[in-house]
């Protein structure tokens, strides 16, 4: 083997948009970028909270029991029809790129690199889970209220945690059932005067006393809790709201701007603070939603095809072209 074809094996691949995360928001924008004509890369060290979903809710033309397991294999699937190059691989590090024709290098923790004009983050965040015991995500414990609450219509719910968001979520879910339990599991509450003024007055019961156990249906469905003090306690399932941890690792190391909860801050187009780097999904502010992050995912697609066409172009450009050329042509 010559030496100019090992140097060429190990050279890092290139390519015009790199996603880092495979969710929703950004399997969207890698087939956006993919299908304007742009070399695209998605690398997704796999897992996720997509992929934890039992059911499909609220995704127009996608039937109700699709898992997120199938529902990201399908679109895994598009992508490769379309031409994607898709990586299962954990993205360690992003740096800016002394390649005068690429702005970064991407590196993951098998020894791969990459290099790329712009940089996708779809990181996502992980939900901050209560201590055992507890049921199975998706059959008894949940975390999205906009996709699973109608599940719980006129059933006996619970929701746990101690803080401001368990108690607003308990108080909404007297739109959907009149048996609603905030499990405090043992824990002051940390919600506001204001907040408990309101608890106080909605009829919601708040159950202090921590779990003892658990206990299930036959079909492994949750069928309720058995409290410290002997009480038992029924439920079809409910809800943990103990807060979010967003994977907003990358998008500090390369100096983007984030809010205060820890959310990327974009723009509409989902754009960062550091040019070149767009963010898309539950890594950015807005409801956590598979059609949210979808939309978002679209958006940057046509965003970046806008950044990174090559025509039209403007006259000068032009003008400037044929004059290089009739150089040429004269030497």
């Amino acid at each position: 083997m010559s030496s100019e074809t090992a140097d060429e094996q190990d050279a890092p691949a290139e390519y015009e948009v790199v996603v880092v995360g495979g969710g929703p928001g950004g399997l969207t924008t890698a087939l956006y970028t993919t299908r304007l004509n742009h070399d695209t890369a998605l690398i997704d060290r796999g897992g996720g909270r997509a992929a934890m979903m039992v059911d499909t809710h609220n995704v127009i033309g996608v039937p109700e029991e699709t898992s997120g397991n199938e529902f990201l294999q399908t679109a895994k699937d598009q992508l490769e029809y379309y031409g994607t190059d898709l990586y299962q691989d954990f993205v360690t590090d992003i740096q800016p790129s002394d390649d005068p024709n690429t702005r970064f290098v991407v590196e993951t923790a098998g020894g791969e690199q990459f290099r790329t004009q712009a940089v996708v983050l779809s990181t996502g965040f992980s939900d901050e889970r209560a201590d055992p015991p507890l049921p199975r995500t998706g059959r008894g414990l949940h975390y999205c209220l906009h996709c699973d609450a109608y599940m719980f219509r006129d059933e006996s719910v619970y929701v746990m945690g101690h803080d401001e968001g368990a108690a607003h979520v308990a108080m909404i879910m007297l739109n959907f059932t009149d048996d609603v339990d905030l499990l405090l599991r043992g824990e002051q509450p940390q919600w506001s005067d204001e907040t408990d003024a309101l608890v106080e007055a909605h009829p919601v019961d708040v159950i202090e006393t921590e779990i003892e156990s658990m206990f299930k249906e036959d079909d492994g469905w949750l069928g309720g809790f058995e409290f410290e003090d002997g009480t038992v306690r029924e439920y079809k399932g409910g809800f943990a709201m103990y807060g979010s941890d967003y994977n907003n690792g990358l998008a500090e190391e390369l100096g983007c701007e984030l809010n205060d909860d820890g959310t990327v801050a974009v723009d509409e187009d989902g754009k960062t603070s550091v040019e070149g780097v767009y963010a898309v999904g539950d890594i950015t502010p807005g409801n956590n939603q598979i059609p949210i992050a979808m939309g978002k995912g679209a958006k940057a697609g046509i965003s970046l095809h806008m950044e990174l066409r090559e025509f039209p172009k403007s006259l000068d450009e032009l003008d400037g072209e044929t004059t290089t050329a009739a150089a040429a042509d004269d030497d």
